[in-house]
């Protein structure tokens, strides 16, 4: 018998399978860590992010290739995603989540040690590695949905991700007095957060680790095996791509319609995302801004991407997750048109552009991460969330990667702006599937 049947299988697992009522406790339960731990995680992303650029610039001596960390932390990120999704669906979250977590600590350690040694093999070594922190930090939001009703999936994936504003803004606000303890017992300035960013991310795996037991992977797994079982059919409770406010028809096991429109939303709202938020910081020093300002800036760019997460969750079961998607588009458009249009010395104006950025990843996150779970079933389920978080984070490879490039030959404006109009190619894409979905709408498993 496979080692996931013997855990399945196993008595403890079958008393959450028989009793509602310890299967809506451990929901609760595994929410609260999940909250911990994207606390922490949140810190151990944020820190990183706001002086990856600012880092390989100094050490790299090139505008030109200051995008190139997140590119590697981004494309690290992908094969972290793959592994930690596999983990997960083998051994169940607690395992796939805690590795992902450790690891991404670690890498941050080997960003420390390149500053301090000026190695630039280790430095692009550790960013990949320190990607893994950034995989699971998203996947994490996962583990809040595995034992919630299809009414409420958008609410538990918003419940982990506001969380996580807590760290995401404390992180690039830290971004001073962490340099100043860094350079107070002889590392370079720029490696402060990524000491931050290490033990955010250490802390965060060892909480899952240690605590988040019976897995409610697991759980969900034997649920749907059970009533598979009971039914001599596919498991029920499955809803549609759109949620209230959207048209349905009967539905079928499968929705690949669902899939390629959620993974499509995230992807494109990534690119725009990244590419933007990473040349924010270097433009703002080419202008005459401190690592203070930058630190605020992309603090409340973050505090956006998190904070209205309540509120979108409502919005997306609400409404559905094509009104969300629409939304998605339209709020980054602003975002991009306000920032290639600010004047580089204004902080107000690159606030106000860098928040719209961060909602309007929000709402396309959030959205896309409703229709993924709303389209999979549980025997495969952790395992598709990972390959397309994979695209999730080749995406920002890619969107980190160009973003460079661009500023370098075009500018700050031209890349803000392409951003935005990019952001645009969200509507035809849901309005495809929401075509598709009234003409014939597939029942999906819970």
């Amino acid at each position: 018998m496979a080692p996931g049947r013997q855990i399945i299988g196993s008595d403890r697992v079958n008393a959450y399978v028989k009793s509602p009522e310890k299967q809506r406790k451990l929901y609760k339960k595994t929410l609260w860590l999940v909250v911990i731990s994207q606390i922490f995680g949140g810190a151990g992303l944020a820190a990183g992010l706001t002086v990856g650029a600012l880092l390989a610039q100094d050490m790299l001596g090139s505008d030109s290739l200051s995008g190139l960390p997140a590119a590697l932390f981004t494309l690290g990120s992908a094969a972290a995603a793959l592994v930690v999704g596999s983990l997960s669906q083998r051994f169940g979250r607690r395992v796939g989540l805690a590795a992902g977590f450790i690891a991404g600590g670690a890498g941050a350690v080997g960003v420390v040690f390149a500053a301090l040694w000026d190695q630039i093999a280790l430095l692009f070594v550790s960013l990949l590695i320190y990607g893994a922190g950034t995989a699971t930090n998203l996947q994490a939001r996962y583990a809040g949905t595995d034992l919630a009703q299809p009414d409420q999936r958008a609410q538990a994936i918003s419940t982990a991700l506001v969380f996580t504003t807590i760290g995401a803004v404390a992180g690039p606000n830290l971004v001073e007095p962490t340099g100043r303890m860094a350079a107070s017992i002889g590392l370079p300035a720029l490696s402060g957060p990524f000491i931050l960013a290490a033990a955010a991310y250490l802390i965060a795996g060892l909480v899952l680790l240690l605590f988040l037991h019976p897995d409610p992977f697991i759980v969900a797994k034997a649920i749907a095996e059970g009533e598979s079982l009971n039914t001599g059919t596919q498991v029920k409770g499955g809803i549609n791509l759109q949620a209230k406010g959207d048209a349905g028809r009967p539905r079928s096991t499968h929705n690949r319609t669902g899939l390629i429109v959620g993974a499509t939303v995230m992807v494109l709202t990534q690119i725009v995302m990244v590419g933007i938020m990473v040349m924010t910081p270097v433009h703002m020093k080419q202008h005459g801004h401190g690592l203070g300002d930058a630190g605020l800036v992309i603090g409340i760019h973050v505090a956006c991407m998190y904070l209205p997460s309540l509120l979108t969750g409502v919005l997306v079961d609400k409404l559905g997750r094509s009104f969300m998607s629409y939304a998605s588009g339209v709020t980054l458009l602003l975002a991009g048109l306000t920032a290639a249009f600010a004047p580089g010395e204004s902080m107000g104006l690159l606030i106000v552009a860098l928040a719209l950025l961060g909602l309007g990843w929000n709402f396309g996150l959030i959205s896309g991460t409703a229709a993924i779970i709303d389209s999979t079933m549980p025997k495969v389920r952790a395992k598709t969330q990972g390959t397309v978080d994979v695209l999730i984070a080749l995406a920002g490879a890619s969107g980190g990667a160009m973003s460079g490039v661009v500023m370098a030959g075009a500018g700050y404006s031209m890349l803000s702006l392409a951003g935005g109009l990019m952001s645009l190619l969200l509507i035809p894409v849901v309005a495809w599937s929401w075509r598709k979905n009234s003409a014939s709408r597939s029942e999906i498993q819970s």
